[in-house]
């Protein structure tokens, strides 16, 4: 597939004007506008549906089926050890696609590959009955996920204008955001089927990287790039982060997704026990609660991430719409804690599912406007990226240590809400953002 077409810069126009594409130096046309938003939201609803299918319930419930001692104390472990994987492989292949100069472009093998390594290993999960073992290739999965990720989040500080970065933004973060629900209302319809459901999102993680790359216009070739200067050594040293003296509002950026992550994944990675354990109900009415909490969820993501992205570009701002959206998600937490019953859980899925859609929106916009050098954004995405990672781990963390210290989900609410205040702040504080 061709490149789309792109219109030419006037002469003497400014050479990185708002509505200028990094890559081409020109004003990419409303097509291709259109293709890249479309690729980034065909992106993330695959392979947050496939990853969440297995995440938020089938791996849970492979753990149980199988028969391992505390299967909630080694769901723990495995989403430690392979959140630790992950925040690895972010950064390596963000640094590495930031290197690469083949003819299909820096970021486009590394989509391909991603999703077939990922797809192959978490079918694999599916099938294998021994706990290390599964936790072992799902740490492939996640290998091979980052290879995707990394490169595709930094396609928005190659390719696409800053007048529409939110735009941009709220298309990857609002593919997500329904593909998380969609994912747990597809893996509640396999609980008692789950090698069906492991092979589903197999598919979907392999297509993800398929179906984005066709969709999108073709990278430009990197071929004629002049190669990166150095051996070894200075592969090494590429990957040191900026200094949090020169880039400030870059960690601060950091600190903000750090806590909205770890107080997310701290409620939805348990989300299955909490319904079964702290409200009390069946694995069939827990299935049933959560098939309706992601129909909620999905609705109200729609709408939020969707809609807020534009709103951001149009009204100039990133900072109002993120703060904002921690508010209402850590409302929304404050619902199972303050009602520990079904009712509560959907005003939680309606609630902090309509904030974190808005901050999903507005948060990659944030991070790709504080790089402090845009030629090294794929290392740099994936520095902040690991505030997604260790927010993943963490999250998992602290609910299952306060359940064993405690034996109930009852304190993990406040807690979560804690965490959410101090990214609110965090935010707050960015001055080079408005």
């Amino acid at each position: 597939m061709s490149p789309s077409p792109a219109i030419p810069l006037e002469p003497g126009a400014p050479p990185l004007g708002d509505d200028i594409a990094p890559d081409t130096m020109t004003v990419p046309s409303r097509t291709t506008v259109v293709r890249i938003g479309a690729g980034f939201l065909l992106f993330g609803v695959c392979w947050a549906i496939g990853l969440a299918m297995v995440a938020n319930v089938l791996l849970p419930q492979r753990l149980s089926d199988i028969g391992v001692s505390s299967p909630d104390a080694w769901f723990g472990t495995i989403n430690s050890v392979t959140a630790v994987v992950s925040l690895v492989a972010n950064l390596v292949f963000g640094n590495l696609s930031d290197r690469s100069r083949s003819r299909f472009g820096r970021r486009s093998p590394w989509l391909l590959f991603g999703g077939i390594i990922a797809g192959v290993s978490l079918f694999a999960v599916g099938v294998l009955t021994g706990p290390v073992a599964i936790m072992v290739t799902y740490c492939v999965t996640m290998i091979g996920l980052n290879m995707m990720l990394a490169p595709a989040l930094a396609v928005i500080s190659d390719r696409v204008p800053a007048n529409v970065r939110g735009t941009m933004s709220a298309f990857f973060g609002g593919g997500a955001t329904i593909g998380y629900p969609l994912g747990a209302l597809v893996g509640a319809a396999f609980i008692t089927q789950t090698l069906s459901g492991f092979t589903l999102g197999a598919v979907l993680l392999t297509l993800s990287g398929v179906l984005t790359l066709i969709v999108w216009p073709r990278e430009r070739s990197a071929a004629s790039t002049p190669p990166v200067q150095g051996g070894l050594k200075d592969l090494l040293t590429s990957f040191r982060p900026p200094s949090p003296r020169s880039a400030p509002d870059f960690y601060k950026a950091f600190t903000g997704r750090l806590f909205m992550l770890i107080s997310y994944q701290m409620i939805a990675a348990y989300q299955l026990y909490i319904v079964q354990n702290y409200v009390g109900q069946t694995k069939v009415e827990s299935a049933a609660t959560i098939s309706t909490m992601s129909l909620i969820t999905l609705v109200v993501g729609v709408v939020a991430s969707l809609g807020s992205g534009p709103v951001s570009d149009r009204i100039g701002r990133r900072k109002v719409p993120a703060v904002t959206a921690a508010g209402l998600f850590a409302v929304g937490v404050a619902m199972p804690w303050l009602f520990p019953t079904t009712t509560g859980m959907f005003l939680y899925a309606a609630i902090a599912g309509f904030g974190y859609g808005v901050f999903g929106a507005v948060d990659q916009a944030i991070n790709v406007d504080v790089l402090p050098d845009p030629e090294e954004a794929g290392k740099d995405l994936g520095v902040l990226n690991l505030a997604t990672t260790l927010g993943q781990t963490i999250g998992p963390i602290i609910t299952s240590t306060v359940v064993v210290v405690t034996g109930s989900y009852g304190l993990i609410f406040p807690i979560s809400i804690a965490m959410t205040v101090i990214g609110a702040v965090a935010i707050l504080r960015i001055s080079s953002v408005r």
